[in-house]
């Protein structure tokens, strides 16, 4: 679809946001990234701000938002699909959710089959295939063996990261989309606490 596209991502260490610009004579892109562990609730939206600025285009222009879900950082995914959700109701544009394996899916040219890698904790990682004979996302040991080309989430820089989510966003934005939401495949790394609860007096 035609248009100016944001999309940005926060699942990992950085905070990267690209704008795309779709014509029927061809797309370009702008794209601005910083490496960041934390802080990312604080920079994202100066980062959006500043980067449309500099390219001359307001918040009106926009067709759709487009916002990476994961898997990832826990809060790094809220951070943004809250922002994104956040601007698409009070822009009246759609939000469009894009996981961290469409993303290495577009960055990789969409070439099939392939399977796209995200790295997860404890020596595994999140696996979709894409294909004719496709697989739901899993999480899989670090050395499972790969019956097609691998392309590594964790290879991509955080420019081409932001970009992809902005191309793959364009791409769903073709077909009525679903509000984005945290895509994750386990719960959090956190246990409930062992203290007893307080009393609660009469």
């Amino acid at each position: 679809m035609t248009g100016l596209y944001l999309g940005f991502d926060t699942s990992a260490a950085h905070c990267a946001a690209a704008l795309l610009w779709v014509r029927p004579e061809g797309s370009r892109t702008a794209v601005v990234a910083e490496p960041m562990a934390k802080g990312q609730a604080e920079r994202l939206l100066p980062m959006i701000e500043g980067l449309m600025a500099a390219q001359g285009v307001t918040f009106a222009d926009l067709a759709a938002v487009c916002v990476g879900t994961g898997p990832g950082n826990f809060t790094g995914i809220r951070i943004a699909v809250s922002l994104a959700r956040g601007m698409a109701l009070s822009l009246n544009v759609p939000a469009i959710g894009v996981t961290g394996f469409d993303a290495a899916r577009q960055a990789a040219g969409l070439a099939q089959p392939h399977w796209a890698l995200i790295d997860a904790p404890r020596g595994q990682v999140y696996a979709q295939k894409f294909g004719p004979d496709a697989t739901p996302p899993q999480i899989v040991p670090t050395e499972t063996a790969f019956d097609a080309p691998v392309v590594r989430w964790s290879d991509l820089a955080a420019d081409a990261i932001a970009v992809a989510v902005a191309q793959a966003g364009a791409r769903l934005a073709r077909d009525p989309q679903p509000r984005p939401a945290p895509f994750y495949l386990r719960s959090a790394d956190a246990a409930p606490p062992s203290d007893p609860p307080p009393a609660i007096l009469p």
